[in-house]
């Protein structure tokens, strides 16, 4: 069993960005399906599939690299853990990266980015930033 399943989430893609493959299975979950929902939708990543495996199911993430072979997503990084949550309100949800990178937020409304949250006036628990 893993503690925190969005860090194995995030390691597992970054282990298999690092090896170049060009997918990588996980076990499913609704957050994590959210998450790479908003990976998907913000061009990190190519797509992603569930498989039904008989128990909980595997998410499978296409992973995107560009013309020259490096990866698009060139950083993870999980901000709220177990032992420390993180959460901010509708005025202090964080700019991955100045604005460049994307933060993920688990809000009332569901996973939002920090720009969606910005729009909808909302706050949360901030999971993650990617960049």
């Amino acid at each position: 069993m893993v503690t925190d399943p969005i860090a194995d989430m995030l390691t597992r893609i970054r282990n298999a960005l690092q090896a170049k493959r060009s997918q990588v299975d996980l076990p499913a979950s609704r957050l994590k399906r959210e998450v790479a929902h908003i990976l998907a939708e913000e061009g990190y990543i190519k797509g992603y599939t569930s498989l039904e495996d008989g128990r909980q199911g595997i998410l499978r993430l296409y992973l995107k690299y560009d013309d020259q072979g490096r990866p698009v997503l060139q950083g993870l990084k999980r901000m709220s853990r177990p032992g420390r949550r993180l959460y901010a309100g509708r005025s202090e949800v964080p700019k991955a990266m100045g604005g460049i990178g994307t933060t993920i937020v688990s809000t009332s409304r569901g996973v939002l980015t920090d720009r969606e949250c910005r729009k909808l006036g909302v706050g949360g628990e901030v999971l993650c930033m990617v960049w």
